[in-house]
């Protein structure tokens, strides 16, 4: 099935594997609404997509304001229409550090970008999709999930990517059989921001062991493009599949089952 005509929503887009994302996507024919919090980084984003032949909306958006994340729904079916292709890329990895100690608050900020935003974007854009008898969800979410002892001093990070899963696949079975499909995307190791920051601000946060494994996957060369992760992922939005984690590496069209 052909992507071309579709729209797509895209959070964490102004960077990294959400960029690439919107590019790919653009490729395929599929308008993009483009959301982040740096005005400057979507602007990027939009000129990238302009040049791949494709279409966007920009929306500057704080994810971690429930507000907010209502306006970005409000404001996709304003200027772009339906919208039939949810990605839901934004995260953050803060805070780090023991969880001994660690302030409740802070720690379950994480939840609000993570989990919440998520959530809230997919309750309002899939009963349109449902309505329509087409859509596409994708969480993209963390291997860590598979291996939550892995990042000693990441528990914010590990525990709302788990959450995020859950959700998903949850939401999966509600709505099988619709014509709507959603899908965790777990997008391996990407030579992103996000990993950029970990290895300049994760000595001492995390175990010594978890932070020279960044480092050093980082010096032997050894992670992802943001557009290897994205091409992987869009390849697979015209599958039936639901209800399934994709892991980056998995052949086109098979992943883990949630069942």
């Amino acid at each position: 099935m052909s992507l071309d005509g579709r729209t797509a929503l895209v959070t964490g887009a102004g960077r990294g594997i959400g960029r690439a994302i919107a590019v790919r996507l653009a490729s395929a024919g599929v308008r993009s609404v483009l959301v982040a919090r740096t005005a400057d980084d979507l602007a990027v984003t939009e000129r990238s997509v302009r040049e791949a032949g494709g279409s966007a909306v920009a929306v500057p958006a704080d994810l971690s304001d429930p507000a907010a994340v209502a306006e970005v729904g409000r404001r996709a079916g304003r200027e772009v229409g339906p919208v039939d292709i949810l990605v839901n890329n934004a995260g953050t990895v803060r805070p780090l550090g023991s969880s001994t100690g660690m302030d409740v608050g802070v720690w379950a900020a994480a939840f609000d970008v993570n989990v919440f935003a998520a959530a809230a974007l997919a309750f309002a854009l899939v009963p349109g999709m449902v309505e329509r008898g087409w859509g596409r969800v994708v969480n993209v979410s963390s291997g860590i999930v598979a291996r939550p002892g892995s990042m000693a001093g990441a528990n914010a990070y590990a525990t709302t990517k788990a959450a995020l899963e859950a959700h998903t696949l949850n939401l999966a079975e509600e709505v099988r059989g619709t014509g709507v499909t959603v899908n965790v995307y777990r997008p391996g190791s990407v030579d992103t921001a996000m990993q950029g920051w970990i290895r300049e601000n994760g000595k001492g946060s995390l175990s010594a062991a978890t932070h020279a494994r960044f480092v050093d996957a980082y010096a032997a060369r050894t992670l992802l493009t943001p557009e290897e992760s994205a091409a992987s992922l869009v390849a697979r939005l015209d599958l039936p599949d639901t209800g399934q984690v994709w892991n980056v590496a998995d052949r086109r069209g098979q992943g883990t089952s949630g069942a």
